[in-house]
């Protein structure tokens, strides 16, 4: 089978991969692929973010997905979806999602900006995060612009209070309200940074390789 990848840029963008695209060698920029032809490995490459796979059932259409935290914000998963229903006729109902090996919940540390984004996006962002999720959705816990009165020895301002969000849950999340049944989205439940003995995790070791997520029809 034909391996097709991206040059990942952490966006919302998706390709089609039909027989035109297929003469090419270049990799497209952009963070999701779809296809309903056979023969194809869909590939995306991660170290932390999400590998979410769909598939068809019924029309038997595929798609691989990279999904970091901006592209969960971006909604990736659902535009994907989305583009499989206008040009593919798949009905969400009859998708099976699979979320790979991801950093989780008990790892990804994030900050305000990140915090206030997913709360602007998203109604029921509270529930991804743990931390102080309100005071830093609101700008409450920004430091103080008199930063003297914060300061403490050897003269630096305390540590902007971090929270932890999960992706996983995210995507999850964002999938189901696109349409997919929640029994149908599965996850791996590994968290790819406790467990480097198994994966790659860029958050703990900088200097890593990727995993790589791959789906695709086999020739009838």
């Amino acid at each position: 089978m034909r391996v097709v990848t991206l040059r990942q840029i952490h966006s919302d963008i998706s390709h089609r991969v039909d027989a035109a695209s297929l003469t090419t060698n270049d990799a497209p920029q952009g963070d999701a692929l779809f296809t309903r032809e056979p023969g194809v490995l869909l590939a995306v490459q991660t170290a932390d973010c999400v590998p979410i796979l769909l598939a068809d059932t019924k029309q038997r259409a595929i798609a691989a997905i990279h999904a970091g935290w901006r592209g969960t914000l971006r909604r990736i998963a659902a535009k994907t979806l989305g583009r499989m229903q206008m040009e593919l006729g798949t009905r969400p109902e009859d998708v099976i999602a699979a979320l790979g090996p991801a950093i989780g919940r008990c790892c990804y540390e994030v900050g305000s900006d990140v915090a206030r984004e997913f709360h602007a996006q998203f109604p029921a962002a509270r529930e991804w995060f743990d931390g102080p999720f309100d005071a830093l959705a609101s700008g409450e816990s920004d430091p103080n612009w008199l930063p003297w009165l914060t300061m403490r020895p050897p003269g630096h301002p305390p540590p902007s209070p971090r929270v932890n969000l999960d992706l996983i849950a995210a995507n999850r999340a964002i999938l189901a309200d696109a349409g997919v049944p929640p029994r149908q989205i599965s996850a791996s439940g590994f968290c790819t940074s406790c467990r480097t003995d198994l994966f790659f995790s860029y958050r703990r070791e900088r200097a890593t390789g990727r995993l790589l997520a791959a789906i695709g029809i086999r020739n009838t």
